[in-house]
């Protein structure tokens, strides 16, 4: 999957939380379908299906009592080239389609630190994950001193993503907008990363 070259310098430095603040701050602004339905379900699957690279993320109601662990992930989020797919499987269970695409090799997943939410969602359904790719591995092995998400845009994209919603309600029933948004651009950052790791050679087409 990594191709060892040289990679431009500009791509390997470390970037302090005051150049990350300094650059424009971009969200997702496209269509996103927030999946609640075995109809949106459906439709949404049959369309992943055909794509070659989905940005990929979950989100988990955080615990903020001391020694408490956290649930699993309340939303998984897939990014393909032209819309967002939200799905709330606090609502919606994951059979019926999603554990299928997350199986399926054949259609890659990238995002930041996957295994993790792989773990977390294998605790609320069976299937066996492939076709996922770490962004942070890949930036590991390039010696890229940024590795979590927020730094990757940063380095690689040019603009900052926000994180104030990181620690919200995601269990609730009814998401705000602003829950949405940031979900929503999570993994949409994730898929345009892929890109352009794949734009420095750093993954074979």
């Amino acid at each position: 999957m990594i191709k060892a070259l040289e990679i431009p310098e500009q791509y390997l430095r470390a970037f302090s939380k005051d150049d990350i603040n300094a650059m424009p701050l971009r969200r997702y602004e496209g269509p996103v379908v927030v999946v609640r339905t075995d109809k949106q379900r459906k439709k949404a699957i049959r369309e992943m299906e055909a794509e070659p690279v989905l940005g990929f993320d979950t989100e988990t109601r955080p615990v903020f009592k001391k020694g408490k662990k956290p649930g699993p992930p309340s939303l998984v989020q897939l990014a393909t080239a032209d819309r967002v797919y939200v799905f709330q499987i606090g609502v919606l269970p994951m059979c019926n389609g999603l554990c299928d695409l997350l199986a399926e090799k054949r259609v890659i997943k990238t995002g930041v630190a996957v295994r993790d939410d792989i773990l977390g969602l294998q605790r609320l359904a069976e299937f066996t994950p492939r076709g996922f790719v770490d962004l942070s591995d890949i930036t590991a092995q390039a010696n890229m001193q940024t590795h979590g998400l927020r730094n990757m845009a940063a380095n690689l994209l040019g603009f900052r993503i926000s994180k104030s919603a990181q620690c919200s309600n995601w269990a609730k029933d009814r998401l705000s907008p602003q829950q949405v948004t940031y979900a929503a651009t999570d993994a949409w950052v994730s898929r345009k990363l892929y890109l352009a790791l794949q734009e420095l050679g750093l993954i074979k087409r």
